[in-house]
């Protein structure tokens, strides 16, 4: 089984200013190294100089997973679990890029001969071995993955970028400078709920001040990421079907990924909250999952929805906060659990939907946007009161008595063969701008998630957030607000998905 988080916290006002380590979900991704020592490390002062002095901050390695379009059914395991063997190559050379610093200022041929040789050799032998799962299997490996093995340091200072989306895509459309030294010194700040404001948050990558905006600052209807768009109209198929499994009660959370990393333990280096289907972890099949329990009211849903927690960075910690997922992995503070879960499916604006098939899986918005740009980024955010205005790359701050609220739009297009595809993308894909589904696909039931949590607004002064929250990220990703994603794995019993079908294509709502 997988772990969880089903037991009473202990909150302990800690301080983690540990460097943070990381793998990028794929096998590659950028690698953050916080640098800058907190006030009470001995010595932190002479750290600064030898790190500045060192000037390599990051890893950034190239994502081998977006690369692998074509893996054949029989070798996507065997590739996943390679996939996570080039993520910990990653995370073992950004621990001896941390731990290195003095070396590196010694030698400014130390980061290439000590950390990025071997780290190519290694990537070397596990890209063969890629190659080699996907030709035993009968297909044929992506050309030039050679070129896949060199992993490149990156200095700490690197150019500024106009903030906001659309603009250089390698900085994930946010300005890579509030990712590093926010405050100049990375001193901790004293009465800031516990933080170290080094890179921001408790861990030391995230959140920051910059992070954030006040929701009666955004200009309503300004949020202009293509992806997500609402399927629904009024006309095509105008029903909806509604579905209710609770919020966590349970608390059943891991830091698996079964769509992306299956068999691999901690494979996501996140928490996700589980609704639905209760045996969701790395290693359950569908046989598994179609046999588990549910907590929706209607036992025939026993789909699963998961997405990565929300965490409250006040100086408190959760029961995971030394372990993987937690605060192994940068993601620190207190889970705080959704005060409402509403799972809407609705349909097409320009025809009917079909049935999605038992065991469709579907991953909306990208964990990694922030190192891989925008691409498959699908993130709105707003207040309860203010949903006219939705934000991409900040968190909200709502006024008094306005709650945070997450929604997540997902591809309804279909491939009409497929319930999985090599990327986890392909199979599936968002309407068009009228409604419409391209290249042959067809229209099924669009999943609008929508979670409201009640949390007090962070305070920002002098460029310093105390009392921050953020969702769960890989620690690469700064825990940008833009990395945000949502899973969906469809196990509705035949009836049940008739059912809704039937009741979007006559423009009922049906729950």
């Amino acid at each position: 089984m997988g772990r969880n988080t089903r037991k009473r916290r202990t909150p302990l006002a800690t301080k983690a200013v540990a460097a943070s380590a990381a793998l990028a979900l794929g096998g590659g991704g950028l690698i953050w190294a916080n640098f800058y020592a907190s006030a009470h490390e001995e010595n932190s002062a002479q750290d600064y100089t030898k790190a500045t002095a060192a000037q390599i901050a990051t890893i950034n390695c190239p994502d081998v997973g977006q690369k692998l379009t074509d893996v054949p059914e029989r070798a996507r395991q065997g590739v996943a679990k390679e996939l996570a063997l080039l993520d910990r190559q990653i995370t073992d050379a950004y621990t001896r890029l941390a731990e290195t610093r003095q070396a590196q200022a010694g030698d400014p041929g130390f980061v290439n001969n000590a950390i990025l040789g071997p780290l190519k050799s290694k990537r070397v032998a596990t890209l063969d071995r890629i190659g080699i799962n996907i030709k035993r299997a009968g297909g044929e490996a992506p050309r030039g993955m050679d070129r896949l093995a060199d992993c490149q340091g990156v200095p700490v200072d690197q150019p500024e970028t106009n903030d906001g989306e659309g603009q250089d895509q390698n900085n994930g459309g946010q300005d890579q400078g509030d990712g590093q030294n926010q405050g100049g010194d990375g001193q901790d700040q004293g009465q800031d709920g516990g933080q170290d404001q080094g890179n921001g948050g408790q861990a030391g990558n995230g959140p920051v001040a910059d992070d954030f905006i006040n929701i009666e600052d955004v200009q309503p209807g300004s949020r202009n990421l293509p992806n997500g768009l609402a399927a629904n109209g009024d006309t095509g198929s105008t029903g909806s079907f509604t579905t209710v499994c609770g919020t966590n009660e349970n608390e059943n959370r891991n830091s698996d990924n079964v769509i992306v990393a299956p068999g691999v333990s901690n494979g996501a280096q996140h928490q996700h909250d589980y609704v639905g289907n209760q045996g969701n972890n790395a290693f359950a099949s569908d046989e598994d999952l179609a046999a588990a329990d549910t907590t929706c009211q209607n036992q025939g849903d026993k789909s699963s929805y998961f997405w990565p927690v929300i965490r409250l960075q006040d100086g408190t910690q959760d029961i995971d906060q030394n372990q993987p997922g937690g605060g192994q992995d940068g993601n620190v503070g207190k889970i705080v659990e959704p005060a409402e879960a509403q799972l809407k499916f609705v349909g097409n604006r320009t025809s009917d939907v079909v049935a999605m098939p038992k065991a469709l899986r579907i991953i909306t918005g990208d964990a990694k946007s922030f190192t891989n740009g925008l691409g498959n980024a699908n993130t709105s955010w707003s207040c309860t009161g203010f949903e006219d205005r939705q934000v991409t790359d900040k968190y909200p701050i709502c006024p008094e008595g306005s709650s945070v609220v997450r929604t997540s739009n997902f591809q309804s297009c279909w491939d009409g063969q497929n319930i999985d595809s090599a990327n986890h993308r392909t199979h599936v894909a968002f309407v068009q701008a009228d409604g419409s589904c391209g290249n042959g696909f067809q229209a099924i039931p669009q999943l609008q998630v929508r979670l409201v949590y009640d949390i007090p607004a962070p305070q920002i002064e002098n460029g310093q957030v105390a009392n921050a929250y953020a969702i769960d990220s890989f620690p690469e990703q700064l825990h940008k607000p833009i990395t945000d994603h949502n899973d969906f794995i469809n196990f509705f019993d035949e009836d049940l998905m008739n059912e809704m079908v039937q009741c979007i294509n006559n423009g009922e709502d049906c729950q």
